[in-house]
C-alpha cells in the first residue's frame, strides 16, 4: 500500500450565500477568494488534489440545495475531476464522504481554507486533528462575520490562537507549497 503522505487542498463552505448579504458583509470577502483563488491555482498546477465541501441547508434558506446561493462561488468554481463533499453539519467529515475521498487518493495532510472561522473551519480543523491528519490552517483565508459580541477580526484572530499549535499548524497564503 501507498505510504499516506499526500497533501489535499480543502475549500470549506464557499458559497455564494457567503457573500449575499450586503448588510451582513463577509470579513475580507475580496482577500480571501484572492487568496483561495491563489491557493486553487497552485494546488492544481502542481496536481494536488482539490476538496470542496459544500454545505446544505434547509430548503427554505441560503443553502437550501440548488438555489442559486447555494452553489460554490463561481470565482473558485471546481473542475469536474475535482471532489466536491455535501455536509449538513458543521464538521466536513460527520455523515460525509470526505474522510473516504481523502483516503482513495492516500492523502494525510491537509491545507484547510474557507468559511466560516468559527463554525465549520474550527469543528472541521478539529475533527481532522482527531482523526489523524496533519492540517494547516491558512490563517488569512479563512472567514467569518461580525456578531454580537466580536467583530470578525476578532474571531478570526481568535481561532487562529486556539487552534494554531493545538490541531493545525499556521501559515500564510504565500507560504503554502504544494511541490
Amino acid at each position: 500500500m501507498k505510504e499516506m503522505n499526500n497533501t489535499g487542498l480543502v475549500i470549506i463552505d464557499v458559497q455564494v450565500a457567503m457573500f449575499s448579504a450586503p448588510d451582513l458583509p463577509l470579513h475580507n470577502g475580496d482577500k480571501l477568494i484572492e487568496n483561495i483563488s491563489y491557493l486553487l491555482d497552485r494546488a492544481r498546477s502542481t496536481k494536488t488534489p482539490v476538496f470542496f465541501v459544500q454545505h446544505i441547508g434547509s430548503d427554505e434558506g441560503l443553502f437550501g440545495k440548488g438555489k442559486p446561493t447555494w452553489e460554490i462561488d463561481p470565482r473558485i468554481k471546481p473542475l469536474g475531476n475535482e471532489v466536491v463533499v455535501f455536509k449538513r453539519t458543521p464538521d466536513s467529515f460527520h455523515q460525509t464522504l470526505l474522510h473516504e475521498e481523502l483516503q482513495k487518493k492516500f492523502i494525510s495532510k491537509l491545507v484547510i481554507v474557507g468559511c466560516q472561522t468559527e463554525f465549520c473551519v474550527d469543528t472541521t480543523c478539529r475533527r481532522a486533528f482527531s482523526m489523524g491528519y496533519d492540517s494547516i490552517l491558512v490563517e488569512d483565508a479563512h472567514s467569518t462575520f461580525d456578531n454580537e459580541i466580536l467583530t470578525a477580526p476578532q474571531i478570526v484572530k481568535h481561532h487562529n490562537g486556539i487552534l494554531g499549535g493545538r490541531f493545525v499548524q499556521l501559515k500564510q497564503t504565500s507560504e503554502i507549497n504544494f511541490e
